[in-house]
């Protein structure tokens, strides 16, 4: 029995892919730092990659009835590395499962808004228009 489509909803392949090959280009930036020392990171490099991962495990956790609970590790792991690195800890999550307060990465340049689905205003004439 297949328990997953061949084919995703529209983006998520995409992005999936797209997140797969960053991590790669990640991990290669940060190989020839290391040496057995934290070389390479900087603490908003780390939050930001902290935060990829936590916000791909809510993502997966979609994926199974169980995958929530099989992935919970994962977040009690980046927790620990959170507390060991002295970084904030993650965003709570409401009981729909979105962030508590909007997300935001340590970059000023751009922050990272959860998109909420709102039902369309009324359409209103233009102003100065007569009804």
């Amino acid at each position: 029995m297949e328990l997953l489509p061949t084919i995703a909803a529209p983006g998520v392949g995409e992005r999936a892919d797209a997140a797969a090959d960053a991590a790669c280009h990640l991990y290669d930036a940060v190989v020839p730092w290391s040496g057995g020392e934290p070389g390479g990171w900087s603490r908003t490099a780390a939050e930001d990659a902290a935060e990829t991962i936590e916000t791909t495990a809510h993502a997966l956790a979609h994926i199974h009835p169980r995958a929530e609970v099989i992935l919970a590790p994962v977040h009690a792991a980046l927790a620990d590395l959170r507390r060991q690195l002295a970084l904030a800890p993650a965003d709570l999550l409401g009981a729909e499962g979105l962030p508590v307060v909007p997300r935001t990465v340590g970059n000023p340049r751009r922050t990272r808004w959860v998109r909420v689905l709102t039902p369309p205003s009324p359409r209103q004439p233009p102003p100065g228009t007569a009804s």
